[in-house]
């Protein structure tokens, strides 16, 4: 009777939460009908035929009506000790009674939705609202219909121009390739129809969760605008969610669906239509705007969108976001351009990022119904070079002394000046370029080699356009500098320090220098030859804006001046290279045209400077590599100077700045005010509140601990301005700065926080033992909370719980043995334990 009593009270809330009325009362009337006022209908007790007798007035839980008396939906309750499963049957006979086509099945710890006309009971983490209730009820998937649409190459053509082929532009095969171009008609290739057609196969089985693996290049928003499409078309989906993890990607795919699908649907970024989004067939969101402040579960029901597509779905899945993709009910799609094969081979190290990553991916996989490791439909970038579709990867391996020696086992090593004032060894390794190790010599060979051995425009004969990924901001401005100096002595006069542009999230317009990159108009165009369109600037420097959802077709070399761990971020930065381009069509006259003839692109270079090639893909072989002399030519004798990692200054410090305060009677008013002052602080400045709007957070935050913490003029710290908030638990920056601009209206507490993390998680394992919830809660929030109950879990001596008021051994003993060590690796992975700490 106690399970049962605290499962009515947590669903209470739950219902109250999702907006249902219990009583009567100025919202409007109760729209929840309990045990007592729940009646069934005459045609209700006729349909149950024999389970009359089992069935009477009354012994309905819960039943969800619309405005108008309606039944919405079926509430079955069971006690916390109970699986919520065993009152299905009952359920269905219940909602059959009352023409209900929706059931929810909960314990108040552990919930199902069911739609009786499409599956099975699904796991939810919150109960969906009336409005999306009503709004699903007009909802009839159909798996038959969707897998039966004829779907051809010309399928998204048809809706961008209906009567494209009665146009005399494409019956003239001569014309027909202008008038494709300039009306902007795109057509399916053969490999891109194969996917569309796999997920129709595997939708026919019955399957609601499909995985494809497609090389970048290979034209994955095309194949999605074609999917989405037929969802809608086919009546399987009301609403679409395109989920991405940066907000180049968002705008991005805006622009391309608007581009392709606007004759058959709206689409909107979320964050830009926050209060008409339901008008709209397709919304675009960053996960990390629904994520904020738990706003997908604020200002979404769970049925709300019937189509969920996840790009580069192992990181936009990947820890907290998992929760929000589990939220949603519906059919579930996840594109990735990272190969699981990248990550065969490795060793089996928890701190290696390599291996996180091979975690990540074998988990997307088991998410998306492909636990075998064969996903949904597979074009991989082998496949795009052998189709005529990507161009080749022509690798150049350079290497200079000091670069091996970091690459090496042994790691490259310094005489330093020790503590006793004689000299000390220090051995540094690759992941200490630029970081701990600088190296001017180094960076300058760098950039010596790649001026010789780039890749030449076709046209113009000037250096390829280019992207150099480096490891820090403050590298990317030496490096800048660098080419700039080599580039005016290369081509005295030509550049003027307009050869290389720094692109980086410190540098204003950025993003602007991206685009107009992309565009061949960065700091001018024609720069060798009046005839031809190409920019000015040849090279951007970059630590990682420019490597995902970046699309500059005439790349035509790609430098990696820094060690990669992750797959990931390898196939990105060198995807940016694949796409094929006629540089012919930047030629402004066709006199020249003729003169010019060929000039298809046919190969990128990708300078390597830390073997990253060679660790991750050497088996292919449809690659060529080009090994240089280990230093370069023009080496001269300074090239092998020791460089010291660190210098610290010794110049004598001062100070100059001293205030007092003076506190009288009131004491902690100070304190009061304190974070009202700090408050101001951080919307007077203008790069915090210029970075927070672009989402650059890491930098908003770097600000904040330079600038304004620690400071003697109001020292401000964390520890401080956690008290004057009253907060029960350590804040972070970013959530000092999201409270001070207004973002959040008050800080989570400690159990709130819990409790978020425990609903992530169940959203995410599904434990299938829902008598176990309770328990497994216990320690669940115990291991995060209690330090010596992660002592005790990692030495496995279990008997000090005896001992252990946070978790005893009682309740230890009742979470199921296969979650003891489930629960403790999925918090070192997801959970960051600093937030719970006061």
């Amino acid at each position: 009777m106690q399970n049962e009593a605290k499962s009515r009270i947590k669903i209470n809330k739950l219902l109250e939460t999702a907006g249902w009325r219990l009583l009567d009362g100025a919202q409007g009337r109760a729209n929840v009908l309990l045990e007592n006022r729940a009646t069934l209908t005459r045609a209700g007790l006729d349909a149950l035929g024999e389970d009359f007798e089992k069935v009477r007035a009354g012994y309905i839980d819960f039943l969800l009506v619309d405005d108008n008396g309606f039944p919405l939906a079926v509430l079955e309750a069971k006690a916390e000790n109970i699986n919520p499963l065993a009152g299905k049957e009952q359920a269905r006979r219940y909602a059959r009674s009352q023409h209900c086509r929706f059931v929810i099945l909960s314990n108040g710890n552990l919930h199902y939705f069911w739609d009786l006309e499409q599956g099975s009971p699904e796991v939810i983490t919150r109960f969906p609202d009336s409005d999306s209730l009503g709004q699903r009820r007009q909802y009839r998937p159909d798996p038959a219909k969707l897998a039966a649409e004829s779907v051809a190459a010309d399928y998204i053509a048809l809706s961008q121009m209906p009567d494209y082929a009665r146009n005399p532009g494409w019956l003239d095969e001569k014309q027909r390739a202008a008038f494709e171009r300039r009306e902007g008609l795109r057509f399916l290739r053969d490999y891109q129809l194969r996917a569309v057609h796999a997920l129709q196969q595997s939708a026919g089985r019955g399957n609601n969760r499909f995985l494809f693996e497609m090389a970048t290049g290979t034209g994955k928003t095309l194949t999605t605008a074609a999917l989405i499409k037929l969802f809608l078309r086919t009546g399987n989906a009301r609403r679409v969610l395109f989920l991405v993890d940066r907000l180049e990607l968002e705008t991005q795919a805006h622009k391309e669906f608007t581009h392709l699908l606007k004759n058959d649907c709206e689409c909107v970024i979320y964050k830009e239509t926050r209060d008409d989004w339901r008008k709209a067939e397709i919304v675009v969101s960053t996960v990390q705007s629904l994520l904020f402040d738990n706003k997908y579960q604020r200002l979404f029901g769970p049925s709300d969108f019937d189509f969920i597509i996840s790009d580069e779905a192992h990181r936009s899945i990947s820890g907290n976001a998992r929760a929000l993709f589990e939220y949603f009910l519906g059919y579930k799609l996840g594109l990735t351009a990272t190969p699981k094969d990248y990550l065969k081979n490795l060793q089996q190290n928890p701190a290696d990022i390599r291996e996180m990553e091979r975690r990540l991916l074998l988990d997307t996989y088991r998410t998306f119904g492909c636990e075998s490791g064969e996903p949904t439909f597979r074009y991989a970038l082998v496949d795009g070079v052998r189709d005529g579709y990507l161009v080749k990867t022509h690798v150049v391996d350079v290497r200079s002394r000091i670069s091996q020696e970091l690459l090496s086992d042994a790691g490259h090593t310094v005489q330093v000046a020790g503590e006793d004032g004689g000299l000390e060894e220090q051995v540094y390794v690759s992941r200490d370029f630029e970081r701990k190790f600088l190296s001017e010599p180094t960076n300058r060979v760098f950039c010596e080699a790649f001026l010789k051995h780039a890749e030449r425009d076709p046209v113009s004969g000037e250096i390829g356009k280019t992207i150099v990924f480096t490891v820090s901001q403050n590298h990317a401005a030496k490096i800048t500098h660098i080419l700039n100096e080599l580039a005016d002595a290369m081509f005295p006069g030509k550049y003027r320090s307009d050869f290389a542009v720094q692109v980086t999230s410190l540098v204003q317009d950025a993003q602007q220098f991206s685009r107009n990159f992309a565009n061949n108009n960065l700091n001018g165009s024609a720069n060798f030859l009046e005839f031809y369109k190409t920019g000015k600037t040849r090279v951007c420097v970059t630590v990682g804006m420019m490597t995902t959802g970046y699309d500059c077709t005439d790349i035509l070399n790609l430098c990696l001046m820094r060690p990669i761990a992750s797959p990931t971020d390898f196939v990105q930065m060198k995807g940016r290279g694949t796409r094929r381009h006629d540089f012919l069509q930047q030629v402004t006259d066709n006199e020249h045209k003729e003169a010019v003839g060929n000039a298809q692109k046919e190969r990128f270079k990708l300078f390597d400077f830390f073997a990253n090639y060679r660790y991750f893909e050497e088996e292919y072989d449809y690659e060529e590599v080009i090994e240089l002399p280990p230093t370069g030519e023009g080496d001269g004798q300074d090239r092998g100077r020791k460089t010291v990692a660190k210098y610290e200054s010794t110049a004598p410090d001062e100070l100059r700045v001293q205030t007092e305060t003076l506190i009288g009677r009131e004491g902690m008013k100070i304190d009061r005010r304190m974070f009202e002052r700090f408050e101001k602080t951080v919307r007077a400045d203008e790069v915090i509140r210029r970075r927070a709007d672009a989402g650059q957070w890491d930098i908003a935050v770097k600000h904040l601990k330079e600038e304004i913490l620690n400071k003697p003029e109001d020292y401000f710290d964390l520890d401080k301005l956690r008290r004057a908030a009253g907060a029960d638990r350590r804040l972070s920056p970013r959530e000092l700065l999201e409270k001070a601009l207004g973002l959040i209206s008050r800080f989570k507490s400690k159990d709130e926080l819990l409790d978020d993390e425990f609903n992530k998680f169940i959203a995410d394992r599904k434990p299938d033992s829902p008598e176990t919830i309770v328990p497994m809660k216990y320690y669940f929030q115990a291991y995060i909370t209690d330090s010596e109950v992660r002592k005790i879990v990692e030495s496995k001596d279990f008997s000090q719980l005896h001992a252990n008021s946070a978790l005893p051994f009682d309740d230890y003993q009742k979470v199921p043995e296969q979650w003891r060590a489930a629960i403790p690796e999925y918090i070192r992975d997801y959970v960051a334990l600093d937030r719970f700490m006061e």
